[in-house]
C-alpha cells in the first residue's frame, strides 16, 4: 500500500474564522475514506485543497508520482451546448484516441446516460440536476484517476441511483475514494475508513480506520474522554479559585506560579466546555390545535399524461401523526403526487380530497420560497423587527440565532448562504405557521448528521401527519412508518412497504422482473395499438383536415416508436453488444434518434391536444 497524498500541519481560515487548524493525515492506494462533520467546518474547502483548486495559509502537502485525480464538486459545472460525448472526451489527451472513445461510450452505459433524451447526444445544459452530476462523475473518471474526491455525491440523486453508485464504488479496486457525505448508510456501505473534521476532536480530526459503525463508537469513547478531562480540570480549578480568594500574597515566586496556574486551568476549562457543547438547533413545529381525523384521501387516483401513467389506481388515507415516506425514480412522479396533495393539480382519474379545514406546510426541494436577494432576516421578519411564533412576538434575530445564523450572517442576501445554510433558513421560516401536515421533499441535502438528528427529534414530536421524500436512508427510515414506493411497470402502480429494507430487498430482486414485466407490456401495447383501426367521427372543426388525421394516428404513432425503442434498448443490455464497441455506439445513436422523435411527438399532441380544447 502506498501513499498518493500526505497532508501535513495544514490550516485554513476565512476572514476572522478558522475552519481547521494544524490538521494532519494520509490517504493511501485502494482506500475508501469517508469524511465527515459540521457544516462550517470545511469539508469541501479541504477538498478544493487537495485538488489544487485552493492553498491553505499554513502546512504542507506532498503527493505521489502516480496520482491522478478525479474531482466530483458538490454542484458540478458543465458547459451548456456540448453533448454528453463531448464533455466526456475534452478531459482525455486525445478526443480522437479510439481506447479513450470505446471509454466514454463505456462510461455512457455504465452510467446509464444513454437512457437521457438523446443518449450521448444530448445537451447537458438541458439536463436535471442528478443527471448532470452523473455526467459530471463519467467525466472525471474519464481521467481514469487514481483516487477520486466525491464532494456530497448522493446529493440529487434518487435511491435506485445511489444503490447503483455504492455498488460502482465497491468494485473500483485501483481507485482509492475521499468523499464528503452526510449520507449515513452511504458511508457505511461504502467506506473503510472515516475521518471526522471538527474543531472540537484532540488536532482537529479523527481518523478511525473500520466502517462507519466502528467510527461511532470510536467517536463515542474520545469524546467520553473529553467529558472526564472537563470533569477533572474543573475540580483542580474550583480549588485553585478557592486559594485565589482567600487573597494570599503574590509577592513570591512560588504564589505567583500558582495564581498563573490557577488562570491556565480556568482558561482550559472553558476550552473543554466549548469541545463537549453540542451546538443543536432548536427546531419545533407547531400545529393548530384541534385537528380533524380526515386531512388527505386518495380514492384510486391516477396521474397520467397521453399513456404514460404516472400512478394509477392509489388509495389510502392521510390522519395525524402518519408518517409516509415517498420513494421513486427521479421523475418518476413524486412532485405530481404532492402537488395532488396540496390541491394544485387535479388527478385525471379517481379522486383526491384535501380537507378545507387544515393548512399544509411544504418544503419544496429547490427552495423557490427562498427569494435569493433579500437578506436573511427579511425571510422571517419581512416587515419589522419580530416574528410570531406560536401566537407570541419573538425578536427575529433571537429567533434565527437558535438556528447558529450570526448577526452577520442575518444581514447578508440570502444566495451568500451555503446549502445547508438556506436548509435551515427554510424550516425556520416554515416553522412559523401552524400546519396538520408537512411536506418536506429532500429536506436533508447539505444538512449535517447532528442537525439530522435534531431534525428527526423535532419531527418524532409533531402531532400532524408527515409526507417525506429524501435519498437519505437513514433519515428516511427514521422518520416514516410507511413507504409508497412508484415502479417502473406499464400501469405507474405503487405499492406499499413496512420499511425502507423491505423496499430494498424488494427491488434488487421482484424489481428489476417488474421493470422487465413493463417494457414487455408496453411492446404489446403498442402492437395492439398498431392494429387497431383508426377512430372514426372525432373530427374537430378546430382543426384541419391533415390535423384531424394527424391527430386520431398520434397515439398510435408514438406506441409503435415507443416499441421500436423499447427492442433496441433491450439490444443495449446484451452483453455481446457491450464489448462491440462499433455495434454499441450504431444502436446508442438509433435509440437517441427514436427518443428524440417520441420527445416531438408527443410535444406534436399536447399542440393538437390544445387546439381541440379550445
Amino acid at each position: 500500500m502506498a501513499t498518493l497524498i500526505s497532508a501535513y500541519q495544514l490550516s485554513k481560515s476565512f476572514a476572522s474564522k478558522t475552519l481547521f487548524k494544524s490538521i494532519s493525515f494520509a490517504i493511501d492506494t485502494e482506500q475508501k475514506i469517508g469524511l465527515v462533520g459540521p457544516n462550517g467546518a470545511g469539508k469541501s474547502t479541504l477538498l478544493k485543497i487537495l485538488s489544487g483548486a485552493m492553498k491553505p495559509d499554513s502546512g504542507q502537502l506532498s503527493t505521489s508520482n502516480s496520482l491522478r485525480l478525479g474531482y466530483l464538486e458538490q454542484k458540478p459545472v458543465l458547459e451548456a451546448g456540448k453533448s454528453i460525448y463531448e464533455t466526456l472526451v475534452e478531459v482525455t489527451d486525445d478526443p480522437y484516441d479510439g481506447i479513450n472513445i470505446s471509454l466514454a461510450f463505456e462510461l455512457i452505459k455504465k452510467l446509464s446516460l444513454d437512457e437521457t433524451a438523446e443518449a450521448e447526444n444530448t445537451d447537458v445544459g438541458k439536463l436535471s440536476g442528478g443527471w448532470q452530476k452523473r455526467v459530471a462523475l463519467a467525466r472525471e473518471l474519464m481521467k481514469q484517476p487514481t483516487l477520486l474526491l466525491l464532494d456530497e455525491p448522493t446529493n440529487h440523486l434518487d435511491i435506485q441511483s445511489i444503490l447503483w453508485l455504492e455498488d460502482f464504488i465497491a468494485t473500483q479496486n485501483q481507485i482509492s475514494f475521499f468523499i464528503v457525505t452526510h449520507d449515513r448508510a452511504f458511508l457505511q456501505n461504502t467506506c473503510t475508513a472515516i475521518f471526522d473534521l471538527d474543531p472540537r476532536n484532540p488536532d482537529g480530526i479523527i481518523k478511525s480506520f473500520g466502517d462507519y459503525g466502528q467510527f461511532l463508537e470510536t467517536k463515542q469513547m474520545i469524546l467520553d474522554s473529553q467529558r472526564r478531562l472537563e470533569e477533572k480540570t474543573r475540580n483542580t480549578m474550583l480549588i485553585e479559585k478557592a486559594w485565589l480568594a482567600r487573597g494570599p500574597q503574590a509577592r513570591l515566586k512560588k504564589q505567583q506560579a500558582r495564581q498563573n496556574r490557577a488562570h491556565e486551568l480556568i482558561d482550559a476549562v472553558d476550552k473543554l466546555e466549548n469541545k463537549n457543547t453540542l451546538r443543536k438547533s432548536d427546531f419545533d413545529f407547531s400545529t393548530t390545535g384541534n385537528s380533524p381525523k380526515k386531512l388527505v384521501e386518495l380514492t384510486k387516483a391516477g396521474k397520467s399524461f397521453g399513456s404514460r401513467h404516472l400512478f394509477s389506481n392509489l388509495s389510502g388515507m392521510i390522519r395525524p401523526k402518519a408518517r409516509i415516506g415517498l420513494l421513486g425514480t427521479n421523475g418518476c412522479g413524486k412532485s405530481t403526487l404532492i402537488k395532488l396533495m396540496l390541491g394544485m393539480e387535479q388527478p385525471t382519474s379517481g379522486e383526491v380530497f384535501v380537507n378545507p379545514d387544515i393548512s399544509i406546510n411544504y418544503f419544496e426541494q429547490g427552495k423557490e420560497t427562498l427569494n435569493q436577494n433579500v437578506p436573511v432576516i427579511k425571510i422571517v421578519a419581512p416587515e419589522g423587527d419580530y416574528v410570531h411564533l406560536q401566537g407570541s412576538p419573538v425578536y427575529a434575530r433571537s429567533y434565527l440565532s437558535r438556528f447558529h445564523f450570526n448577526n452577520f450572517q442575518m444581514d447578508m442576501p440570502v444566495s451568500k448562504l451555503s446549502g445547508g445554510e438556506q436548509s435551515r433558513l427554510l424550516l425556520a421560516k416554515l416553522m412559523l405557521t401552524s400546519a396538520h401536515v408537512l411536506i418536506l421533499d429532500e429536506p436533508t441535502n447539505d444538512l449535517d448528521v447532528e442537525t439530522l438528528d435534531t431534525l428527526s427529534e423535532c419531527l418524532n414530536d409533531f402531532p400532524g401527519a408527515l409526507i417525506l421524500v429524501s435519498h437519505d436512508r437513514f433519515f428516511l427510515d427514521q422518520n416514516t412508518t410507511e413507504l409508497w414506493a412508484f415502479t417502473e411497470n406499464a400501469e405507474g402502480e405503487i405499492i406499499k412497504f413496512a420499511d425502507y429494507y423491505q423496499w430494498e430487498s424488494w427491488y434488487r430482486n421482484e424489481g428489476i422482473e417488474a421493470k422487465k414485466e413493463g417494457i414487455a407490456a408496453a411492446e404489446a401495447a403498442a402492437k395492439a395499438a398498431a392494429s387497431a383501426p383508426a377512430k372514426s367521427g372525432s373530427s374537430n372543426k378546430k382543426l384541419s383536415n391533415k390535423e384531424t388525421t394527424e391527430y386520431e394516428n398520434i397515439e398510435k404513432n408514438i406506441a409503435v416508436k415507443e416499441a421500436e425503442l423499447t427492442k433496441v434498448q433491450a439490444d443495449l443490455d446484451k452483453s455481446e453488444n457491450q464489448v462491440n464497441h462499433v455495434k454499441l455506439q450504431e444502436l446508442s445513436s438509433l435509440s437517441a434518434s427514436l427518443e428524440g422523435e417520441i420527445a416531438k411527438m408527443y410535444s406534436r399532441w399536447q399542440e393538437l391536444e390544445a387546439k381541440v380544447k379550445g
